[in-house]
């Protein structure tokens, strides 16, 4: 069972931290990526704060819970913050983000053994084709929990995102929920200038998809939102959530600019950006 179930009120401060724990890592380095990482932040708190059956008793093989990846490994920071923050590891160790010899690399990384996370990620395109092949080897095992993977938009660029999306449909794994950060940005720009992604409804209902939208900045649309994609798995057809949000949410100047999609705020802009991520009772590492 998930460890912490909190209500909607309590997802909000978590998220107003988890914000602030982004910031401040990305700050403290000048380096990393704070835009996507806000904008997804209220996702990845209803995975781990509400949505996920799992124990931080980490195993790899996560066997009886559900996994979690992350395809677009370069918002790393709000998976650092959420896994800390949800128990995986002292929160302490945030402060070493990006350092030499830290295990909280700029892109997630297995080979120093980071509780909650069971593979590289950050080479785009490849996050769905790992997560189909752990929802399989559930399948085989018997093993009725789910997989969840996150991708950003700008990443559907890639043909293997495609290959995937094919394969999982024709065999019919349908204990998988895999969500598109629809934000509308990428590093060089907005998606329609830099590759026009079209309908994706329509092509990933193509591709044998059963597919929801959402709002993923707004708990109590997309939690309804995360409960109707559980309730239409195991029946023949993956599911995909097309998830709306706004790159650095929260913090207004980053707001809805690919500008920041990998630069770090400078002194005077990080302590603008806590004022405006004020918690009531704010636990900063």
């Amino acid at each position: 069972m998930n460890p912490h179930n909190q209500s909607i009120e309590e997802l909000k401060q978590t998220a107003a931290q988890v914000r602030r724990d982004i910031v401040r890592m990305v700050h403290a380095v000048n380096s990393g990526h704070p835009g996507g990482s806000l904008g997804c932040t209220d996702y990845f708190v209803s995975l781990y704060f509400k949505v996920m059956n799992y124990s931080t008793d980490f195993t790899m093989e996560g066997k009886n819970e559900d996994l979690f990846f992350l395809s677009n490994g370069h918002i790393s920071p709000v998976w650092y913050s959420v896994l800390a923050r949800a128990g995986f590891f002292d929160v302490k160790e945030l402060a070493t983000f990006r350092k030499l010899n830290s295990r909280l690399q700029g892109h997630p990384t297995t080979h120093e053994g980071l509780p909650g996370i069971r593979i590289a990620s950050g080479s785009l395109g490849q996050g769905l084709s790992a997560a189909l092949g752990a929802a399989q080897a559930k399948k085989l095992n018997n093993d009725d929990s789910l997989v969840y993977v996150l991708m950003g938009d700008g990443e559907l660029e890639e043909g293997q995102i495609w290959e995937a999306a094919m394969y999982a449909a024709h065999h019919k794994v349908d204990n998988i929920i895999a969500t598109v950060d629809k934000n509308g940005q990428q590093i060089d720009g907005s998606t329609d200038e830099v590759m026009s992604l079209g309908d994706l409804r329509a092509k990933f209902e193509a591709f044998g998809w059963h597919v929801l939208e959402a709002d993923g900045n707004n708990f109590e649309l997309l939690l309804p939102a995360l409960d109707e994609a559980k309730a239409a798995t195991g029946k023949g057809k993956p599911v995909l959530i097309l998830m709306n949000t706004e790159m650095g949410f929260g913090v207004d100047f980053m707001m809805g600019s690919h500008k920041w999609h990998g630069v770090a705020p400078n002194d005077e802009q990080l302590e603008i950006a806590l004022q405006q991520l004020a918690v009531e009772q704010a636990s900063d590492y």
